[in-house]
């Protein structure tokens, strides 16, 4: 084959004449180029059918691998410290433990009631009322509200309070207000208060109504 005569007979052809049924007739360059056409051609088709989706799925697979490799090195690393959480685990439940016990049950609150009066008697202070108010319900306890109006000498009235935060189940002490009371010549002050003791309310529990 005279790849110059070739090249010569493909300048010279009429392309307006070119009949895919005498494609054997055509130039050997012809025929070469539409070979390597159909064969692109057959190629691009294959990956854009075949190929393509698989890739997509390879990308997602290696997308999910390396998600499962975190998600193991994540659950190693916990397994690795899962005795040190255990312990901190059985600490934080004896913490616990030790607080729920401090809460007063609702049987409990008029005892508690009891030992307030008796911290505020052996301070040599005069009760005006100790109030309950309706209990609060929140989500994991109960709050239960009362109101306190004591009278008595400054350092009588701090030793109170020092008295009532040491108790052994928890009362916290808000909105405190000291005034002196004007029919003692100003020797004794009114404290106002209103404290607050908490029960732990188990799961299920039915909310008490307001």
């Amino acid at each position: 084959m005279n790849l110059s005569t070739e090249v010569r007979r493909l300048r010279d052809m009429d392309w307006g004449e070119l009949d895919i049924k005498e494609s054997g007739g055509w130039p050997f360059l012809l025929q070469l180029i539409c070979c390597v056409l159909v064969l692109g051609l057959t190629l691009a088709g294959t990956y854009w059918y075949l190929a393509a989706p698989k890739l997509e799925e390879l990308g997602q697979a290696r997308t999910e691998e390396a998600r499962l490799i975190r998600d193991y090195q994540s659950k190693a690393a916990q397994a690795a410290h899962l005795e040190v959480m255990r312990e901190e685990m059985a600490i934080l439940e004896e913490r616990m433990n030790t607080l729920r016990d401090m809460l007063p049950t609702g049987a409990e609150v008029p005892s508690l009631i009891d030992n307030i009066s008796e911290a505020a008697i052996s301070n040599q202070l005069s009760i005006e009322f100790i109030r309950l108010r309706s209990p609060v319900s929140q989500e994991f306890y109960v709050e239960q509200p009362f109101d306190i109006r004591v009278r008595g000498g400054y350092h009588r009235i701090a030793e109170f309070l020092a008295n009532v935060a040491s108790l052994p189940r928890i009362v916290t002490q808000h909105d405190l207000t000291l005034e002196p009371m004007e029919d003692a010549g100003g020797e004794q002050l009114q404290l106002s208060m209103l404290a607050r003791t908490y029960s732990y309310r188990q799961s299920g529990e039915e909310e008490e109504a307001p």
